[in-house]
């Protein structure tokens, strides 16, 4: 099963959000655990990199992480936010992913990964 995007807004080239559900039936939740599914930061990482190289630098590739913090689980059948910040002349990617939790929003991850040419 793939991502479900629910809505993606794009007001600024370099400044993306997307809303995503996270079906239960996503590959990533299958043995990663089983008493308590959760999104790894290894796919989360990957859907940061699928974004950004697709729809706000679509020249560039991985070069480093420059950090990124794991605050809180992602688990399935939760709606989350991910937001995108490209900085063209520093060749640096922010990234956060929050949850939805009824009106409010609670930062699951963040972090900043530089790209290269």
């Amino acid at each position: 099963m793939k991502i479900h995007e629910i809505e993606r807004h794009q007001a600024q080239p370099q400044h993306l959000d997307i809303v995503l559900h996270l079906d239960p039936g996503l590959f990533w939740f299958k043995g990663h655990f089983a008493a308590q599914p959760l999104l790894p930061g290894v796919a989360q990482l990957d859907w940061v990199m699928h974004y950004a190289t697709t729809l706000l630098a679509p020249e560039h590739r991985f070069h480093s992480i420059k950090n990124v913090k794991f605050q809180a689980p992602l688990l399935p059948d939760t709606t989350v936010t991910l937001t995108l910040d490209w900085d063209a002349g520093r060749q640096i990617l922010a990234f956060r992913f929050q949850r939805h939790d009824g009106s409010e929003r609670h930062t699951a991850s963040s972090g900043k990964i530089r790209l290269c040419r």
